[in-house]
């Protein structure tokens, strides 16, 4: 979680910019708010991820199981594992964008204590154009999001959330199946079920960087949009940052990508592993 509020504060960050790096957003985040800065909105992810990977899982297994046709012996295409794993990422992306939205939210107060400090932000519906009473909480976050702004609210930023996550899923699970089947067929004449631990960990830290590359800007439009409501909608935020890109800021688009893969490796190996100890344990193997 550490790494994700620094990417996250990072893509988030105004221009000019407050931090000069991922490096110096630690620095001034443990100078400003201590250890517990970097741990806000921690409560959104853990209460659900284990919803939004079971979504992803299941919906994967069964868009799998329909392209093979109801033949279980089928083996997929690479393409054919991609189309599965994106139609997964866009179911998985309706459970999502409101976690991590509620995440954002929290990420992005700034200061010691969020019972304490006054967000310099305004929020439409709450306190007018001035200080807001900052969230102290993700329930507090998400209750006062739906009374001001409804369901709407909630998913704001989903439009770019189905866009980043079609084409990260496709390319998530294409480099986990491919990184399995290259590694399989150098070490174990292509018997995939013969990969040892540190293969299976392997494939999935691979996927892991496979999964950001395709989408990593449009993650950083998400993480504006759901971060300020100054912007109508997703193209105006675009055209915001597509601005600010021209004029010789370019890399606004990869904004906290180190962090990003940093956490990306042992995350996704983690996830893959247990993935496939819960399959195994299902087959009863």
């Amino acid at each position: 979680h550490p790494f994700d509020t620094l990417k996250v504060r990072l893509q988030t960050q105004p221009n000019p910019p407050k931090y000069n790096g991922a490096m110096d957003c630690l620095r001034i985040t443990l100078k400003e708010e201590g250890p517990a800065g970097l741990y806000k909105g921690v409560t959104s992810p853990l209460m659900g991820i284990g919803i939004c990977n079971a979504v992803m899982f299941a919906a994967n297994g069964t868009f799998r199981r329909m392209l093979q046709g109801g033949d279980e012996t089928k083996t997929l295409s690479i393409l054919e594992i991609g189309t599965a794993g994106s139609m997964a990422g866009g179911v998985m992306a309706f459970v999502n964008c409101p976690v991590e939205l509620l995440k954002v939210k929290l990420q992005t107060q700034y200061g010691p204590s969020t019972s304490a400090t006054i967000v310099k932000t305004v929020i439409k519906g709450e306190a007018g154009a001035g200080a807001v009473k900052p969230y102290t909480g993700v329930l507090d976050a998400g209750i006062r999001t739906f009374r001001q702004q409804g369901m709407k609210g909630l998913y704001r930023g989903m439009d770019i959330t189905l866009l980043r996550d079609i084409p990260s899923y496709f390319s998530y699970f294409v480099t986990y199946e491919g990184s399995k089947r290259i590694l399989a067929h150098f070490n174990h004449h292509g018997n995939v079920s013969e990969l040892s631990t540190p293969e299976l960990l392997l494939a999935g830290g691979v996927a892991g960087f496979g999964a950001w590359i395709p989408c990593y800007p449009q993650d950083v439009i998400k993480s504006r949009m759901q971060s300020n409501l100054k912007y109508k909608n997703t193209l105006e935020c675009f055209r915001s940052l597509q601005m600010e890109a021209a004029g010789g800021n370019w890399k606004v688009w990869f904004k906290g990508f180190g962090p990003t893969m940093a956490r990306a490796f042992p995350a996704n190996a983690a996830t893959f592993f247990f993935y496939e100890l819960t399959m195994k344990f299902m087959r009863g193997e």
